[in-house]
């Protein structure tokens, strides 16, 4: 059973402008300098709360403010929270289909784009952009925007019709 690290309504350093962020709980990769390594146990965390995509799209038009939507770790697209990470992703979509939705994931496009499991491809059909590939701290740069490391890419998928 999936687990949550946090949830925050008011992210300003995850994607463009406001978002409401979520970090899942559990990864495997357990990446040497992870900027999140409180993560990595599938077991720590919290229980996903029952009301959690409720409480995620009231979030994302609190106040009046239009937010983005952001799903870290963890592992977003681990086989232990891909199914909870496409329920949200995909509710989030259906209540507001013109925000963007950032996906983090240790896994390399190519990874994903040549997989066959179903969550993946309908997750990558409803993001807007994956930042993918491992943090290698060997090649840290804390100046790239919305990565950790020089070997992850920022990949735009354009998913939205204008």
């Amino acid at each position: 059973m999936a687990r949550i690290a946090r949830i925050k309504l008011n992210d300003a350093s995850n994607g463009d402008g406001i978002c409401v962020s979520l970090w899942v709980q559990g990864c495997p990769h357990r990446c040497k300098g992870c900027h999140n390594p409180e993560t990595w146990d599938f077991n720590g965390g919290k229980e996903i709360p029952v009301d959690i995509k409720g409480q995620i799209v009231k979030g994302l038009c609190a106040n009046g403010v239009q937010r983005n939507f952001a799903v870290l770790g963890g592992e977003p697209l681990c086989k232990e929270n891909l199914e909870f990470v496409e329920n949200v992703i995909s509710a989030v979509r259906a209540a507001y289909p013109h925000i963007k939705i950032y996906v983090w994931t240790g896994y390399t496009y190519s990874e994903l784009f040549s997989s066959t499991n179903s969550l993946i491809q309908s997750i990558l059909e409803k993001i807007d952009y994956l930042i993918d590939g491992p943090f290698i701290e060997e090649e840290k740069d804390l100046t790239l925007k919305w990565r950790g490391s020089s070997n992850q890419e920022i990949i735009e998928l354009n998913h939205l019709e204008s």
